[in-house]
């Protein structure tokens, strides 16, 4: 059951969101590195100290669903049924999360991460981060047995497989392609 937010988490949450889609938009029509964080802030009507307060970088704003996307990634593991294997399980979610990141309308947002080189830097530097949390999530399954270098590796798989299905013009068919693979390695690792 969720429990519902009180008002000041419901603000919070409002805010944080008109920021970002005030920072995203200005970012399509203008440029990544024409808008300041100034911009930003004057425009969802929030002093520099509120942005920052909700953002650490003018970069975490364009990726504004990176702890759901960490969080829901360990959720992966340590939510799944007590006889669910690791591998489909993390599959499930990945497929979840390329859809929601090639739905409609997410082009031109990839199209400016792809063209700005701190967005892809960032990018990158997130999903390292994305990775070694599932790895410890992997690593602190108590039904799960395999080294944490294995845990590292498999999760670097996974974040991965999200980015070329992302990518992909078929994304089931790349995920099709790519989890046997993945399997395949975490079953070899626990022989």
């Amino acid at each position: 059951m969720t429990v519902p937010l009180g008002r000041r988490e419901r603000k919070k949450a409002a805010t944080r969101q008109n920021i970002a889609d005030t920072a995203l938009r200005l970012f399509l029509e203008r440029g990544f590195d024409v808008v300041g964080i100034r911009d930003v802030a004057a425009e969802a009507d929030v002093a520099v100290t509120t942005l920052f307060s909700h953002f650490a970088s003018k970069e975490a704003l364009v990726f504004e669903q990176d702890e759901n996307f960490e969080q829901r990634l360990a959720a992966a593991v340590t939510d799944r049924a007590p006889d669910e294997p690791l591998i489909p399980a993390l599959r499930r979610e990945i497929h979840a999360l390329v859809q929601h990141c090639s739905g409609e309308g997410t082009a031109p947002i990839w199209h400016l991460i792809n063209e700005t080189p701190a967005l892809r830097e960032y990018e990158e530097s997130m999903r390292l981060r994305h990775a070694e949390s599932l790895a410890t999530a992997i690593a602190a399954a108590p039904d799960l047995t395999q080294t944490l270098m294995t845990c590292r590796a498999i999760s670097r798989f996974v974040i991965d497989a999200f980015s070329l299905a992302r990518a992909a013009a078929d994304p089931e068919a790349a995920l099709d392609e790519i989890f046997p693979m993945i399997e395949a390695a975490w079953g070899a690792a626990s022989r």
